[in-house]
């Protein structure tokens, strides 16, 4: 029996290699056609992969909010930058003044 699963094994891994680079094949075939390079269409066939769950990752809908969140995230950081300048600026003015 062990030899059997050995077989079994070795034409499963047989299988999967040659579904990938079959698979890379007909992307870069495809892309041809569309006018777009292999890498492209890779990518995009993965995020849909994504989108419906089939592949581990962040789905275009995350993603925007994720780019949406550090974005405000930076302009926050900016808008408390120069919040702190200013506190400091008057915060010499006031220590600089002379008293009447």
């Amino acid at each position: 029996m062990n030899g059997l699963f050995g077989w079994c094994s070795s034409i499963r891994g047989s299988t999967r290699r040659s579904g990938r680079r079959s698979s890379r094949l007909a992307i870069v075939s495809i892309a041809s056609k569309i006018g777009c390079t292999g890498e492209t269409l890779r990518k995009w066939v993965r995020q849909a992969e994504r989108d419906q769950g089939k592949r581990a990752g962040l789905t275009s809908t995350e993603r925007e909010r994720l780019k949406q969140l550090e974005r405000e995230n930076l302009e926050l950081k900016r808008a408390n930058e120069i919040l702190r300048k200013a506190a400091a600026f008057f915060a010499q003015a006031e220590l600089d003044r002379r008293p009447k």
